[in-house]
């Protein structure tokens, strides 16, 4: 099985200059457990390369973005979220108190997507599923 590309491998694959300033960026979303938005990549990758500016992390992430490599994410709290563009589909739920985001897959709900894309006369080409919640209390658990 061969080693999947990194974000930096896959940028030169699609012939994008990569600067120093841009592996950087590369390398801190690859790293990142969770879904930053951009003034947490740019604390992050500043934190790496001091020479590194907000609107830099901002073209860069577009780019990514624009070239299919990261996708953004909206979980209504007012901030752009990024992640790479995962090998597998997964699902998002939010903590709207915490903000933390958790994926997860559940064969379950890709089976009912499908049936009802198929019930409605259509074949389920995508999806994006977020569900937004607030932790049980140990009472209600």
């Amino acid at each position: 099985m061969t080693k999947p590309l990194t974000l930096e491998e896959q940028c030169a694959h699609k012939g994008m200059r990569m600067t120093d300033q841009r592996r950087t960026i590369a390398q801190v979303i690859e790293q990142s457990p969770d879904h930053p938005d951009v003034e947490e990549l740019y604390r992050r990758a500043a934190a790496i390369d001091q020479r590194i500016s907000l609107s830099t992390v901002y073209r860069t992430v577009n780019l990514f973005e624009e070239a299919g490599l990261v996708t953004k994410h909206d979980f209504k709290d007012g901030r752009a979220r990024f992640e790479l563009i995962p090998d597998e589909h997964h699902d998002h739920l939010i903590d709207i108190r915490s903000g933390k985001v958790i994926e997860f897959r559940n064969e379950e709900i890709e089976a009912i997507q499908e049936v009802i894309a198929k019930r409605l006369g259509y074949r389920l080409v995508d999806h994006r599923l977020e569900l937004y919640a607030v932790p049980l209390k140990t009472e209600d658990k």
